[in-house]
């Protein structure tokens, strides 16, 4: 994760991203570390099907189901949102 820039020069528009909670605690320091500017919120919620959801520019958003998927999973399914155009 640390060569994993979230928002960068050959990235595209990222803005906003909501993480399952065993990613968080696996590799919230270092990808906070490889990205200091970007804005990491961290929320609780029960009761819903976990998601990735991304926030682009102009308010363009995308999502995809990460329910079941251990964080390695996770971690790609982020990776292929962060490189995609919405």
């Amino acid at each position: 994760w640390e060569s994993f820039p979230v928002r960068g020069a050959g990235s595209v528009k990222l803005r906003q991203v909501r993480l399952l909670l065993e990613f968080v605690e696996q590799n919230y320091v270092t990808l906070k570390r490889s990205n200091p500017e970007f804005p990491i919120l961290i929320r609780e919620c029960s009761g819903v099907q976990a998601r990735l959801w991304a926030r682009y520019d102009f308010g363009k958003e995308t999502s995809v189901s990460v329910e079941n998927m251990s964080a390695d999973q996770v971690a790609k399914a982020l990776q292929t949102l962060a490189q995609s155009k919405p």
